[in-house]
């Protein structure tokens, strides 16, 4: 059996069914709790947590690298980003919304298109 969605493998009896598609495990949660970077009360969460050392910690691996990546070129595109680190979009989308929570990066359009660079 396939994942409707993703395209991947799933072993049979493992697949969820979600308005009438079979997804993956990943592809149900995802489906379930999509990444929202516009979250005002996340963004006022990351930012009480950020001020007591006791809650403050560091990023995860992917989060360091998006962030190198944007320092390295000064912006880009999402596209370009989920290519360079070989991630599924679904995961840069939650490392996204998590650094746009602790106001490390944010999006703006140049020539039309959507850019990722630092805050």
């Amino acid at each position: 059996m396939q994942c409707d969605k993703c395209k991947e493998a799933i072993k049979e009896g493992e697949q969820r069914a979600l308005h009438g598609r079979n997804l993956c495990e990943d592809c149900y949660m995802d489906a379930l709790s999509p990444a929202r970077t516009c979250d005002p009360w996340a963004v006022h969460s990351a930012k009480s947590f950020s001020k007591d050392e006791k809650f403050n910690s560091a990023f995860t691996e992917t989060q360091s690298n998006i962030l190198k990546i944007l320092s390295d070129s000064g912006g880009a595109e999402p596209e370009v980003i989920v290519d360079q680190l070989k991630i599924k979009q679904s995961d840069f989308e939650r490392d996204l919304a998590a650094l746009r929570h602790m106001e490390k990066i944010r999006a703006e359009l140049r020539d039309g298109k959507k850019f990722i660079c630092l805050w």
